[in-house]
């Protein structure tokens, strides 16, 4: 009998997760089936239950359920206690175990693309959900300055309180850093002809990271190839995150390769311009 997975959000029209789990699947020789679940605020704890119920093996949880359903769970790992947020569940002997693999798909990301933080600097753009596993991902490896710029610093997360804060006005005062994050949804499809900060600005860094992956360049990116800077996008984040989930739920070690695979297969519907 098929193992049941699964995404639980609200709005979940556009999500890849179906197709990546799929692929891992497939790869894996796993026999499992992977469906999405758009769920009202007012029944997440049903979800839940529902799911465990069905003896369903785990489940990813997207915007805007990754604080609320932490709740709902019997236990927390430690990196979600940290960050504060879940993205996987673990349902085993009739428990729910929350996870955040958003933090190791961060790490997988950067380490794909050797980008070691220890002792450099950052700037983060947001300080919403998304910016909360990047940011402590950076504090374990040891990253030794961030800076966070936010719209209205004065409404920021107690969590961002310690870091120092800046406006988007701001951003023109800072001096040279190593690396600038975009954690905000600012260039995303289909508002694709804006960034979060502007050409000359981007200047000032030597990585950038948009964890935004559709369009593959971002206007934010493309400022950072013009200039010469390593830039990445947040397309390996979310393979990542979902090869750590599969880790999880199936007590298995997944070789890179795999994430090279779905990498090469999602960025191809990408360039498509095929976003279901």
């Amino acid at each position: 009998m098929s193992s049941l997975y699964g995404l639980i959000g609200e709005k979940l029209g556009h999500s890849f997760s179906s197709i990546i789990h799929s692929i891992i699947f497939k790869e894996l020789s796993i026999d499992g089936n992977y469906h999405l679940f758009e769920v009202n605020n007012e029944h997440l704890k049903d979800a839940v239950c529902g799911l465990n119920a069905l003896k369903a093996k785990g489940a990813n949880v997207t915007i805007p359920y990754k604080v609320d359903i932490m709740k709902y769970l019997n236990d927390i790992s430690i990196e979600s206690n940290k960050i504060g947020a879940v993205n996987t569940i673990c349902f085993k002997d009739n428990k729910t175990i929350g996870y955040n693999t958003d933090y190791y798909g961060f790490g997988i990301m950067l380490n794909k693309y050797n980008v070691n933080v220890k002792n450099k600097t950052a700037v983060i753009l947001g300080t919403g959900g998304a910016s909360k596993a990047v940011v402590q991902y950076l504090l374990d490896k040891e990253i030794n300055d961030i800076v966070f710029v936010s719209r209205d610093i004065n409404k920021v997360d107690v969590k961002f309180k310690k870091f120092k804060l800046i406006s988007y006005d701001e951003i023109k005062n800072i001096k040279q850093k190593d690396i600038i994050i975009n954690c905000t949804p600012c260039g995303m499809h289909p508002n694709v002809n804006i960034s979060p900060i502007n050409k000359e600005d981007m200047s000032k860094f030597k990585v950038a990271v948009d964890l935004i992956y559709n369009p593959t360049q971002t206007l934010f990116l493309k400022y950072a190839d013009e200039l010469g800077l390593v830039s990445i996008n947040g397309l390996y984040m979310l393979i990542g995150q979902a090869v750590k989930a599969q880790e999880l739920w199936n007590n298995i070690e997944i070789d890179s390769a795999i994430c090279d695979k779905i990498y090469y297969k999602i960025n191809s519907i990408l360039q498509g311009g095929n976003n279901e």
